[in-house]
Parts: structure tokens; C-alpha cells; sequence
């Protein structure tokens, strides 16, 4: 079965982009190529068992096993040494990547409160975009009583855009809630 988002772009998202920019081929068109998320735990370095919760949450979130990231140096003014669990992180690609922007969208995204729509200035110039929530709770597939520390978390949307317009454009169109400015 394909994803519900996926659907909607090749069927009304590629032929508005490629009449909005010109394109010649359907190729050219600019798509997401993947979505990273990821939870930085700096106190995991302190309380281990931490680590263990913010793994089991992005693996309910994603719906895929994360890969737990490593400190690559040491710093001893964060009490940090070389090898330590500091985080987690889940890259999604095709129909889970898709399945999972839809309900990032749709579902989630309305429930943090006092939303009034995503920032356009979070792009990297080279058409990627990168979204910071404050906590896990917006995700419906979180529970109160088993989370015992909020953790934020980044989305990490890279597309295929070589600009930032045609990057928000395409996210504009695959319904992505933007703040009116």
C-alpha cells in the first residue's frame, strides 16, 4: 500500500511544481530524499537509563530502531568522554519517510499549543529544512505516565531543491503549515 502523502505528491505536487518553475522533465522536480530525527541527550552522560527511554520513544514515534550516537571527543567541562551514548537518531526513507511527515503534518504539528504554523527561515540555503520541537508529547503515539524526562527533538527534512524557494514551495505544497508572516 503507498503512502497517503506520496500519492498526493506525484499525482497534484509535481505537475504544480513543474508548472510554478518551468521544469522540462519530471526528474528535475525537487522531492525529499529523507527525514532525520533526533534526540540529543546530554544528560544521558549522568543517568544512562535516560537513554533507554529516548530510544524506545523515537522507536514508537518512526516506527523504526534507532541508532544510538556516540561522543566523538572528549570534553571535560561537560564531564564527556570519548565513546559515551549522548543520543539517538532515525533516518527515514520512502513510504516510512512519507507515512511519517504526513502524520508530523496533519496530527502532531496541531497539537503543540498556541501553533500558529512552522517558520520559513529554517531553511539551509541549499533546500533543506530543519525543524526543532520542544517535546515529545505531540506525537499520539506517546503516553504521560511512561515518560519519565521531556525530551526535544530535531526533523531534519532533506530534499533534492537546489534553493530554498523551491524547497518551501514543494513543502508548501505537500502541506506543510507555515506561518504567515
Amino acid at each position: 500500500m503507498k503512502a497517503r502523502l506520496r500519492e498526493h505528491y506525484q499525482k497534484s505536487v509535481i505537475p504544480a511544481l513543474m508548472k510554478e518553475f518551468g521544469y522540462k522533465n519530471v526528474m528535475s522536480v525537487p522531492k525529499i530524499e529523507k527525514v532525520t530525527v533526533n534526540i540529543g541527550l546530554g544528560e544521558a552522560t549522568q543517568n544512562p537509563k535516560l537513554m533507554d527511554g529516548a530510544v524506545q520513544e523515537l522507536g514508537q514515534i518512526t516506527g523504526q530502531k534507532p541508532v544510538v550516537t556516540k561522543a566523538r571527543k572528549s570534553v571535560a567541562a561537560f564531564k564527556l568522554r570519548e565513546g559515551m551514548s549522548i543520543g539517538c537518531m532515525v533516518t527515514l526513507r520512502g513510504d516510512r519517510m512519507y507515512e511519517f511527515l504526513d502524520r508530523l503534518m496533519n496530527v502532531s504539528l496541531p497539537r503543540v499549543r498556541d501553533f500558529r504554523g512552522v517558520s520559513t527561515r529554517s531553511f539551509d540555503g541549499r533546500g533543506n529544512y530543519t525543524l526543532g520541537l520542544r517535546d515529545q508529547f505531540i506525537f499520539p503515539e506517546i503516553s504521560y505516565e511512561k515518560v519519565e524526562k521531556v525530551k526535544g527533538m530535531n526533523i531534519c527534512i532533506t530534499t533534492t531543491a537546489r534553493t530554498d524557494a523551491e524547497a518551501l514551495a514543494l513543502l508548501k505544497q505537500l502541506g506543510m503549515p507555515f506561518r504567515q508572516n
